[in-house]
């Protein structure tokens, strides 16, 4: 009898998304986030679920092969940096998205960690809290004379966008694979390169997956290329920045401050030098958990699951390794 489980990797879903689940018949159990690989696979191999929904934690080919009915693999978001596509792909085993279920809260989020970062309300919250009336001598910067570069243009960052214009703020874009038409919609300045973009933005925001490519991809060489006294704000995956060089950029002044809500390790170290630092305004990789983008998220990282075990048509665009599949699911 084929399994009627799926896994959770990390605490529980929306209540509505686990209702759908157990109206068609599926059993969900979870598992701690950031479990070790040795548990991870001895709870993937005592439940042996049909489809795996995935939170927090790395899920790689230890865990998929310790399942032999696994047929989907789920994401719950958008980035999979965390899950062995090629040892999905080895298997026939699709890896799918909730494409755009949360783009409206993660460009919420990145618009308060903008504001947070460029009028410098961490430092100032600290200063008067310490007893100190900063008003004498300070200085601070209208959004309408900035320019906002946006890395990658996909669902978020063209949320990010129409927020980001409606502030006053002028908005340009790179993306090697978007098409002209979004650019032009929205009338956002598409940049030919990502040096292009460096060099012509006050505040720069990350909006792409995490590749190979894409890894470091802010570091000593091309934060250089960005104008001084410029911002930082990340929302995507932490692994896009080289953290070092980042710290070295602020603290020198040629970065003026940056917001992240995403770190190369995570969590991050109790002792991670981005905490003596108040320019950088740091929040635990929370942009895309609200109420609402919870349900449509959980919901979505459901029904993934469900329409490739049931052979229901599902998006071309949220199979992720849809190439990759010596046989594409229907």
């Amino acid at each position: 009898m084929e399994s009627r489980n799926i896994m959770v990797t990390g605490p529980a879903i929306n209540e509505r998304a686990v209702q759908f689940a157990a109206d068609n018949g599926y059993n969900l159990s979870y598992v701690p986030p950031y479990t070790s690989e040795d548990d991870l696979v001895r709870m993937v191999a005592d439940i042996d679920p049909v489809g795996v929904i995935i939170r927090m934690g790395r899920f790689d080919a230890a865990a998929i092969n310790a399942a032999p009915s696994l047929r989907v693999i789920s994401k719950h978001g958008v980035g999979v940096d965390n899950v062995d596509i090629d040892a999905a792909s080895r298997r026939d085993i699709p890896v799918v998205i909730a494409a755009g279920a949360n783009a409206l809260s993660v460009a919420e989020h990145a618009i308060a960690l903008l504001l947070a970062t460029v009028k410098k309300i961490v430092p100032l919250d600290d200063s008067i809290r310490a007893g100190r009336w900063e008003k004498p001598g300070f200085s601070g910067k209208e959004l309408g004379s900035m320019t906002l570069g946006l890395v990658g243009f996909g669902a978020i960052a063209r949320q990010t966008a129409v927020f980001a214009k409606a502030l006053g703020l002028k908005v340009r874009a790179f993306d090697p694979y978007g098409d002209d038409a979004m650019f032009t919609a929205l009338e956002v300045t598409r940049e030919p390169s990502l040096a292009a973009l460096l060099g012509a933005s006050d505040i720069v925001s990350l909006h792409c997956p995490l590749t190979p490519d894409t890894r470091n991809m802010l570091n000593n060489d091309t934060l250089s290329l960005m104008r001084r006294g410029s911002y930082v704000i990340n929302t995507a995956r932490g692994a896009l920045i080289d953290e070092a060089a980042l710290l070295a950029a602020v603290e020198d002044g040629r970065i003026a401050g940056a917001g992240l809500d995403t770190f190369q390790t995570e969590p991050p170290a109790a002792d991670h030098p981005f905490w003596r630092q108040k320019k950088i305004v740091v929040t635990p990789h929370i942009a895309g958990v609200t109420e609402e983008a919870s349900v449509r998220v959980g919901l979505d990282a459901v029904e993934g699951v469900l329409a490739i075990v049931e052979g229901r048509p599902l998006a071309r665009e949220r199979i992720v390794n849809l190439r990759s599949l010596a046989k594409a699911p229907a």
